[in-house]
């Protein structure tokens, strides 16, 4: 049983959904992460350079992390994810579209931007941060319109997961 959040998807779109990840559905993540990293943007990036997708639940769903799915039905369309870093801090990762629902009318990135802000909340998340790389402009543009502030990578808490090739950083607070 997919454990789903609430989504309002509109109308032709109404069978999208965001869950927590379920381990049915690690091999077709694999497939849309390394295709949207190597074929789309044409990074250098493999499998063996992210052993976190092969064990997901020991690596980001402990403590206050967690993995979220986007689906079209069965099909994984999208991810998120949120690595418990301590001191009430996340570090948000792998946030990935297909490029088929991407944009402001289907929603599908924002709506797993929501389920990964609202989960932070509800475990009292202070602070959240973002490493990325140059050629993602978009995502930075989405981080950006989401509140997410650009800061140097000597900002980063010391505990934070630094990627290979991650040359750009965003912090979120979530403290009122």
């Amino acid at each position: 049983m997919l454990e789903s959040t609430s989504t309002n998807f509109p109308g032709k779109f109404s069978n999208l959904q965001i869950a927590t990840y379920q381990p049915q559905y690690q091999a077709a993540i694999i497939k849309l992460i390394l295709n949207i990293q190597q074929q789309e943007f044409g990074l250098p990036i493999t499998l063996k350079d992210q052993r976190d997708l092969l064990d997901i639940p020991s690596f980001y769903q402990r403590g206050n992390g967690n993995f979220w799915i986007a689906l079209d039905r069965e099909k994984v369309i999208g991810t998120i994810a949120a690595v418990d870093i301590g001191n009430s801090q996340l570090a948000l990762r792998k946030m990935f579209v297909d490029t088929k629902y991407r944009g402001k009318e289907i929603g599908v990135g924002q709506h797993l931007l929501n389920s990964l802000l609202n989960w932070a909340r509800s475990k009292n998340i202070g602070d959240i941060y973002l490493g990325t790389v140059d050629v993602f402009q978009a995502a930075h543009r989405f981080y950006q319109k989401n509140g997410f502030m650009r800061i140097h990578q000597l900002v980063l808490p010391p505990s934070f997961p630094l990627m290979t090739g991650d040359t750009i950083f965003y912090w979120l607070s979530l403290k009122n």
